[in-house]
């Protein structure tokens, strides 16, 4: 165990902790800071439950008892889509992206089917500072959920106007008005872009790209590579995912 994982480990943790005295619980096969390790190598290396089961000595039923105990708990603790746009509004600008994380349990195929990525999934929307760094991570829509739908659809949208963020975005999410900058768009049916829309494209492009960053520290939680669980754990995997990268970086308040 190295010291990053321990210091990750201590928040997580603490809440198992004081959910165990406030429900009185007696022994368990494992004390708080071992299951806090339990759930890290889950989320973070993409344990399946039996090598959990192996590894912690404990039963199979038991590691996924423990994982989603301690998911949850950690879930509660992250940002609404208010209290994260108050956050990026003390930034110079935001970025958003959209990702499409995996999935291979179905309770409907066709709404999680998305045609850009060509597999089943769940849409999550990111937002970033400047650096690149995650500020916030949305609920999670069904794949076929349109960026742009799927941004209004958890209010990131009029949040972001509202507070006046200045956001950059893709072309994707062309339409969104407010604080939300898009690139100039071309049409095979119109003139050719102009010589600045191309210039501002290419200033657009390389701030923008700084968020890139932001899903790929999402991707460095390999439970994220394809999530075996009901669609519906989604949005608690992914949130307790947020406020533990939060923990690693040392930036959570709460």
């Amino acid at each position: 165990m190295d010291d990053q994982a321990a210091l990750v480990a201590r928040r997580p943790a603490e809440l198992l902790r004081a959910q165990q005295a406030k429900r009185r619980s007696r022994w368990r096969r494992l004390d708080a800071f071992r299951q806090a390790l339990l759930v890290l190598a889950h989320l973070r290396n993409g344990d399946t439950y039996a090598r959990l089961a192996a590894g912690f000595a404990s039963g199979t039923s038991t590691a996924w008892r423990y994982v989603r105990e301690a998911v949850d708990l950690l879930a509660i603790l992250a940002d609404h889509v208010h209290a994260a746009v108050l956050r990026a509004g003390r930034l110079a600008y935001a970025i958003l992206d959209g990702t499409l994380i995996p999935i291979d349990r179905l309770a409907d195929e066709r709404p999680y089917y998305s045609g850009k990525h060509r597999l089943h999934g769940v849409n999550v929307q990111v937002l970033a500072d400047p650096t690149g760094r995650l500020v916030w991570v949305s609920p999670a829509l069904p794949g076929a959920t349109h960026d742009l739908t799927a941004a209004r659809a958890t209010g990131l949208i009029d949040a972001l106007t509202t507070a006046e963020v200045k956001t950059f975005a893709d072309k994707g999410y062309q339409g969104a008005g407010g604080s939300i900058r898009t690139p100039f768009k071309g049409h095979r049916l119109r003139p050719p872009l102009l010589r600045h829309q191309r210039s501002v494209n290419r200033a657009h492009a390389r701030i923008r790209a700084c968020g890139e960053r932001a899903v790929a520290t999402l991707k460095t939680w390999k439970i994220r590579t394809r999530l075996r669980c009901c669609p519906h754990r989604a949005t608690t995997i992914v949130q307790a995912i947020l406020v533990l990268q939060l923990i690693e970086e040392g930036r959570y308040l709460g």
